[in-house]
């Protein structure tokens, strides 16, 4: 067993990848969106998967109706301490939070627990450019960005608390791991973990939960479609949200029609 030595402090493991999952469940993920994803989650039994107080400052390479979703870069904070901060084996470490950059690829999610600090930013321009260069989809941070009228040109979707003009050195933080479980905004985000985020917000899927979540969300959009048709031609909101059993008679026939047409 390893035991943590608080005087090597660069030893502190960093995973250098994630395992990705299959790229089908994103994009099925994304034509679901966050609202009904973090619905059925809950349904599931997942009652906090969203990242709350995390507002969308942009959503990047999201699509009109159609979310972002992908796997969890992580990046991990602690409280700073600076008889840590201020060793020789902590400045040995090099610009730790760059490390959850390098392993970059198309449509990947940085997701930081940056432990709700307002005072520095995690990210500047010259980072999130690489970023971008490299496929990144979007960065989720439980803090701050900086340089954000240089950014306004970068196709990578932003949810974060806000923005500050200090650089990641100017806060309470030290930088601490890459790629390992994370709380983010008291959500646990485990690297690879599929991230839904759209301007209702970020929720997170765990992967082999995905399946299940895409199957109801599919059965409920069919009934949504069927129920959104009958309120816009001026039907009863308590007959057909949630369907009643003369509606869902009615839904089962619309549906079995509409598969059937098509």
């Amino acid at each position: 067993m390893t035991i943590f030595n608080p005087d090597k402090i660069r030893d502190i493991t960093v995973f250098t990848d994630i395992q990705r999952p299959d790229p089908a469940l994103c994009e099925a993920l994304s034509r679901i969106g966050s609202a009904t994803t973090a619905g059925e989650l809950f349904n599931l039994g997942v009652t906090r998967p969203h990242m709350s107080g995390l507002n969308c400052w942009k959503k990047g390479k999201a699509k009109a109706g159609i979310a972002i979703a992908g796997p969890a870069l992580t990046l991990q904070c602690m409280p700073k301490r600076q008889d840590m901060t201020d060793s020789k084996e902590y400045g040995e470490r090099g610009l730790f939070h760059h490390y959850v950059m390098y392993p970059t690829q198309p449509g990947d999610i940085i997701v930081c627990d940056a432990r709700g600090e307002m005072e520095g930013g995690i990210f500047g321009e010259m980072m999130m450019t690489f970023f971008q260069r490299h496929g990144g989809a979007g960065v989720v941070i439980d803090g701050c960005l900086r340089d954000w009228p240089d950014m306004e040109d970068l196709d990578v979707g932003v949810w974060m608390r806000g923005v500050t003009p200090n650089h990641g050195m100017q806060n309470n933080l030290m930088f601490w791991g890459v790629n390992v479980p994370i709380a983010c905004a008291n959500v646990l985000v485990m690297p690879g973990d599929i991230i839904v985020a759209d301007s209702d917000g970020a929720v997170c899927v765990p992967v082999k939960m995905a399946p299940e979540v895409i199957k109801r969300a599919s059965e409920k959009r069919d009934w949504e479609e069927f129920t959104r048709m009958k309120l816009r031609q001026g039907e009863h909101l308590k007959q057909y949200y949630p369907l009643s059993a003369e509606a869902r008679v009615e839904y089962e026939a619309w549906r079995a029609n509409k598969n059937n047409t098509t």
